[in-house]
């Protein structure tokens, strides 16, 4: 099986990559110059080039702060090339994986968020993703749309790395403990997506499949309780280890609004797709050990 993942150099798309062979299944990572989500009418034959049986459009702009001052960006990357990208999954017939994201509730819902529940993002990141879902629920595609949340992992940039590097010069960091979220491993995230792609494939008049999912860590933490639980992991390890110091949102201003609620219910995926994300826990600690491992800069 050939999945034609969007982008290169992302989270997603490494974890994808590294999980490819276990899998017995074909990555192949569709990037700038030859698809450029910002430019529409060259993605569809960037995409048929790789002959893919599945599209996974894990590519976006994901500058949430910087998305308030180029809004008009971030909605041609996130919104029409999103829809561009549905596009071209019906033109070659083959399923389209989109991955999306909290960020498009307001966060005030005291309890986990249904698929169901009413949208209402708070920033011009979380309006655009939204856009991009509307683009693709209104494409002839067949389509799924996972919604994840606060992905980390050992690539790129993300909190658990940057947890980690400050711990090297500081003995207390402040982080947020009012807002409350499903830490999610872009490993345990690869492992669910192409799980999906092969149902959707063997499955293809298979409705119940298809559809929005939520796909995100079991349980949930404040910020303040997972950079506790990355000091622990790394602590028990010999790595870097600081004490924690609870803060408000209040105290840690940005430009973009984040949700107070990030907690995602991913009962549906359990049932319809008999896939369930490890405990963050377990996986925090997966992630500490891969990067302690990994020789420093």
């Amino acid at each position: 099986m050939r999945i034609a993942v969007t982008g290169r150099t992302g989270q997603v798309v490494q974890s994808l990559l590294a999980c490819a062979q276990a899998a017995d299944v074909t990555v192949i990572p569709v990037a700038r110059p030859e698809l450029d989500l910002s430019q529409p009418d060259g993605i569809r034959q960037a995409l048929a080039n790789v002959q893919p049986d599945c599209i996974v459009n894990a590519a976006a702009y994901t500058a949430v702060d910087r998305a308030e001052s180029e809004p008009d960006l971030a909605m041609r990357i996130n919104g029409e090339g999103a829809g561009a990208v549905a596009a071209a999954a019906a033109a070659l017939g083959v399923p389209l994986i989109h991955i999306s994201t909290d960020y498009v509730f307001d966060g005030l819902a005291p309890r986990p968020w249904l698929e169901s529940d009413p949208v209402g993002p708070l920033s011009a990141y979380g309006r655009s993703k939204l856009a991009g879902e509307e683009a693709i629920a209104a494409s002839p595609a067949d389509w799924t749309i996972l919604r994840t949340a606060w992905v980390y992992s050992p690539y790129g940039a993300n909190f658990v790395k940057t947890m980690l590097r400050l711990a090297e010069s500081r003995d207390e960091i402040g982080v947020v403990c009012n807002q409350s979220g499903s830490p999610t491993s872009a490993p345990d995230l690869a492992e669910v997506i192409i799980a999906m792609a092969k149902a959707l494939i063997a499955r293809p008049g298979d409705t119940l499949l298809r559809g929005v999912f939520h796909a995100a860590g079991t349980g949930e933490a404040s910020w303040a309780d997972l950079a506790e639980a990355v000091f622990a992991a790394s602590a028990a390890l010999g790595g870097p280890s600081a004490s924690v110091r609870r803060i408000p949102t209040s105290d840690y201003p940005t430009p973009a609004r984040r949700p107070a609620n990030s907690r995602l219910d991913c009962s549906l995926l359990a049932e319809r797709h008999s896939l369930r994300l490890p405990p963050w826990q377990d996986s925090v600690k997966t992630c500490v050990a891969t990067l302690l491992a990994q020789p420093r800069s």
